[in-house]
């Protein structure tokens, strides 16, 4: 059986796409997702993978959509990509609330590089793999104009956590 995360992207900010966390764990359930637990408000799932097949992000988000009537986007993991992600943090060692993790829906194709440095404030630091862009915003991440930028310089959608979630979740993922 494997373990997954699902980030959902919008769920209970700003008073939109609001969403009880039991009723997002019994709509996942539902869908044959097993073991499914919750980190706070924000849409955060850990789930096990149903016995009898995968749960794919467009079933997930239809039986959302059906369940409480709320279109979003959602990124899935395993444990693994999970992990990976946390060990290739060049910013692990900074505090937890200004490093955020872009969980990219796609590798960017022809990311704008140029743009990005030029967003880059001189207190900020970021990296960019695969799968993920790593940001360092010291001043916070709703001052960042890169981090503003981010899906639009890189040319696909994201969804981003600050490093002190992602250890949490981590951590829930990895509880027996």
């Amino acid at each position: 059986m494997t373990r997954h995360i699902a980030l959902f992207r919008g769920l209970n900010v700003g008073g939109k796409n609001r969403v009880a966390m039991k009723d997002l764990r019994r709509i996942l359930e539902r869908i044959g997702c097993g073991d499914v637990r919750t980190y706070i408000q924000s849409g955060n799932v850990v789930f096990d993978e149903p016995t009898d097949g995968e749960v794919s992000a467009a079933s997930i988000l239809t039986a959302l959509e059906s369940g409480v009537g709320i279109e979003t986007t959602v990124h899935i993991l395993t444990l693994a990509e999970l992990r990976q992600a946390a060990g290739n943090n060049p910013f692990a060692a900074e505090e937890g609330s200004t490093v955020h993790l872009f969980f990219l829906e796609a590798v960017p194709r022809d990311p704008d590089l140029d743009a990005i440095r030029q967003l880059c404030k001189d207190s900020e630091r970021w990296r960019l793999t695969d799968a993920v862009f790593y940001l360092h915003a010291p001043e916070g991440i709703a001052r960042s104009k890169l981090a503003a930028a981010v899906e639009r310089k890189l040319g696909v959608g994201a969804t981003a956590r600050n490093w002190r979630t992602i250890g949490k979740v981590l951590e829930l993922a990895e509880a027996d």
